[in-house]
């Protein structure tokens, strides 16, 4: 992962390597700066895959390894480690600073690309499978909330546009779930310029005000009935 959380990839991965071996290489070979990438990256390999009971601080800083005390050294603590590297804030904060019109090449760029082995597992599945994690649950709706409920939706035009702005970060998160864990036969099999002619449609309605009211109806209670009804 990188260190500002941009992307769930390997950081500083050879050609070839996978988080667990790019997190093994010798720690001598890295600034502490480097080191600590590595940490983050064996942590969220750990905790995506077996969860925060199943994880422990040896764990991760025998990936790397390093003494377990590099890690309370650079962390605080296994809890401050789990709560960096499960943030969704960063991940996110350069969609706020992208024009609206330009948010549907953003997220598709996001989105589309085949999954990848050497992936972290999805930051979602990271919380949930932490069983008894509740203010990592909390923490993640806090995170959403400051980036999509408020920031975002703050830009928008039109009615609902907090709801509409956490509608596109549930399709954003659901559709790479599906994508990158699930992989259902359809979507796994999309060619990527069908996959985004659709997210590009469903984007750009939840950017753009919705019809008003009025203009869907004409107070009939008939969605169907227009002025020459009468």
């Amino acid at each position: 992962m990188t260190d500002d959380g941009g992307a769930v990839t390997v950081t500083g991965a050879h050609d070839g390597e996978t988080p667990e071996t790019a997190a093994c290489r010798p720690a001598h070979r890295r600034s502490a700066s480097r080191t600590r990438t590595a940490l983050r990256a064996a942590a969220a390999f750990r905790f995506g895959k077996y969860g925060y009971e199943g994880t422990s601080v040896r764990d991760i800083a025998g990936d790397v390894g390093v003494d377990a005390a590099l890690v309370y050294r650079y962390f605080g603590s296994k809890e401050a480690l789990f709560n960096d590297v499960v943030g969704t804030d960063k991940i996110f904060e350069p969609l706020l600073h992208e024009p609206v019109e330009a948010i549907p090449d953003w997220f598709c760029a996001l989105l589309l690309g085949p999954p990848s082995d050497g992936d972290f597992p999805h930051p979602v599945l990271t919380v949930l499978r932490s069983s008894g994690r509740d203010e990592a649950v909390a923490r993640l709706r806090a995170d959403f909330t400051e980036v999509f409920t408020k920031r975002l939706a703050a830009r928008l035009t039109g009615p609902d546009a907090d709801l509409r702005a956490e509608l596109l970060a549930a399709w954003m998160l659901g559709t790479s779930l599906m994508r990158t864990e699930i992989r259902p036969p359809a979507l796994a099999a999309a060619p990527d310029a069908t996959l985004e002619r659709y997210l590009r449609a469903g984007i750009e309605i939840l950017l753009g005000p919705s019809p008003r009211h009025d203009e869907r109806t004409t107070g009939t209670g008939d969605p169907h009935h227009t002025p020459d009804d009468r």
